[in-house]
């Protein structure tokens, strides 16, 4: 089996110490709040990017930049490295596009290496539980290509599960019509999402209060989930400064399933820009999306 890495990108969502233990590098989206960008050097921690928000600042977000992943593609080719990349679903950014046009550049300079780049249409931890998938995979031995193309059949049963607290940033976003968003915050309307087969944000319902929207994440992976073992597996889940809605979530699950296992993190700041404070949302592996 030749030597390979994983990589990927920040809208992963994955913690520090999870890409630290298994050496994941990871390329950064950029966002802009009040003036200042963030993204590689600069870095704003996720507590204070959602505090601001709620006191009204409004980040806009980039793409990855083409040159930055070459880079760091280039620091591991260097040590004869080849490379799995699995990229923020193309139907939410253009940062698929940007890696390809990356690896095609570093293809050329490195002939001898094999550059894999994979389109996870997957967004948050659910891109996250895609790359752990991957992680897992490649500690059993498998080859580049063997992981490449299981990573693949996996992408339609990458379950994302989730729901907002405020309906304005995806208004602002394009998601929801001005109408929807004043109506649905007075009526208290919580709208219940998922990633489509595209890789794109869809509802699929509305409930009215916010533990209602919760309970229905959950008893929607109730409805959904496959291929899980209780005893080693694991659960993702990810929030918009909502910690204790996404521990109460947890516990809904492990009574429901038996599941222990769990991986619990924020929504970070690129596509937490886009759904706001207190999006809570839950990645498994399902029958279909």
């Amino acid at each position: 089996m030749g030597n390979y890495i994983i990589m990927t990108d920040t809208s992963a969502d994955l913690p520090e110490s999870y890409l630290t233990e298994h050496q994941i590098p990871v390329a950064s989206l950029h966002y802009l709040l009040d003036g200042v960008q963030y993204g590689d050097e600069q870095k704003l921690d996720e507590k204070t990017f959602y505090r601001l928000m709620r006191e009204g600042k409004m980040p806009t977000t980039n793409a990855v930049n083409p040159e930055i992943v070459a880079s760091l593609m280039e620091d591991e080719l260097k040590k004869e490295t080849d490379i799995l990349y699995i990229a923020f679903s193309s139907g939410l950014s253009s940062t698929y596009q940007n890696t390809c046009i990356a690896a095609e550049e570093m293809k050329e300079k490195y002939p001898e290496r094999k550059i894999i780049v994979i389109d996870s249409l997957c967004a948050s931890l659910g891109q996250g539980l895609l790359v752990h998938k991957a992680v897992m995979m490649k500690e059993k031995g498998l080859s580049l290509e063997e992981n490449a193309q299981k990573v693949r059949e996996l992408i339609p049963h990458i379950c994302h599960q989730f729901t907002v607290d405020d309906l304005h940033h995806l208004h602002r976003g394009g998601r929801v019509s001005k109408a929807t968003a004043i109506v649905g915050t007075m009526m208290n309307i919580k709208p219940v999402m998922h990633v489509d087969d595209e890789g794109k944000l869809c509802a699929t319902g509305t409930v009215r209060g916010r533990k209602k929207a919760l309970n229905t994440l959950v008893s929607n992976m109730c409805k959904d989930i496959k291929g899980y073992e209780a005893e080693d597996d694991v659960i993702f889940i990810s929030h918009g400064d909502c910690l204790e809605d996404a521990e109460y979530v947890a516990d809904r699950v492990k009574a429901a399933t038996g599941i222990q296992n769990f991986i619990i993190n924020y929504v970070g700041p690129v596509i937490g820009s886009h759904s706001g404070p207190g999006t809570l949302a839950l990645f498994f592996v399902g029958e279909k999306r």
